[in-house]
């Protein structure tokens, strides 16, 4: 099943707002935290194919209100 990592920056003062959000995209987003740093938000998100992948990514997650940016990190290995 793939999976990834998405970090995400959102508009100042938007970190829970844009959480909550993420939250609505279940199954698809596993977990999702406020982080200090570079960036403010890291999901851990999965579907059942790289084609749904990509679709919670750019139309989903990269689109919900008050994003600014988005990296990615697709995982290509689990050690187990």
């Amino acid at each position: 099943m793939p999976m990834a990592f998405i970090l995400i920056n959102s508009e100042i003062g938007a970190e829970e707002a844009v959480l909550n959000a993420l939250h609505d995209l279940e199954p698809g987003v596993d977990e999702a935290y406020i982080v200090y740093g570079v960036y403010d938000i890291i999901a851990k998100i999965r579907e059942e194919t790289m084609e749904k992948l990509k679709e919670l990514i750019t139309w989903k997650i990269r689109r919900l209100d008050k994003v600014r940016s988005t990296l990615t990190m697709i995982i290509v290995e689990k050690v187990e």
